[in-house]
């Protein structure tokens, strides 16, 4: 039976994002690099991570993820990811604002969801059929469905760096309980994968 996922970087304080975030620094200023080096400057340490986070049949997302764009969709923005993101796969994309679905190279296509958390759900299982489901991020997406009990595997990918400031992955994240499954550490993440237990 197919579950539903989440992969994230965080760090030891627990944001997943920095402030002043923008255009030029999604995840805000100097963060990327504290977040992500893991995957960049060791891929091959780490293959089977960054394997697992693009592994699903479809995706979810919310807004903030997909783009800096806020209130009504204007100009030509289509993400963070080049012609060819790397989802290969139906991505929903949770938004209070209409637009047309977004096919992109590579078989990924960039579907817009008005009708909530549930709805995004739905539609990524049918759009997955027997294949996993992934929550992409952000912070906020992933906490209503940690709050909907909604997600089965919570993968952190944990930095040793503080950040101090941003937007923290679990704050309002209630009665939730996790099971650990598996750890594996390197000298720049350590990787844990929660079950979380209903």
């Amino acid at each position: 039976m197919s579950k539903v996922t989440c992969d994230i970087a965080v760090s030891l304080d627990g944001y997943v994002a920095g402030p002043n975030q923008s255009l030029e620094n999604p995840l805000g200023e100097g963060v990327e690099e504290l977040l992500h080096a893991w995957m960049f400057d060791e891929p091959d340490e780490n293959r089977a991570e960054l394997d697992a986070i693009v592994d699903a049949g479809a995706f979810i997302m919310g807004r903030n993820m997909f783009g800096p764009i806020r209130g009504e969709w204007t100009g030509d923005w289509n993400g963070w990811w080049g012609d060819e993101p790397p989802y290969h796969a139906p991505v929903f994309v949770l938004t209070h604002f209409e637009r047309p679905v977004l096919e992109m190279e590579g078989g990924t296509s960039f579907t817009f969801v008005t009708e909530g958390i549930e709805s995004g759900l739905d539609r990524a299982r049918e759009a997955a059929g027997a294949e996993d489901i992934a929550i992409a991020g952000g912070a906020e997406t992933i906490r209503q469905y940690l709050n909907a009990g909604a997600i089965d595997e919570l993968r952190l990918h944990v930095v040793p760096e503080l950040i101090g400031a941003g937007e923290r992955l679990l704050d309002g994240v209630r009665g939730v309980r996790f099971e650990t499954v598996s750890t594996r550490s390197n000298h720049l993440v350590t990787h844990m994968n929660l079950r979380v237990v209903r």
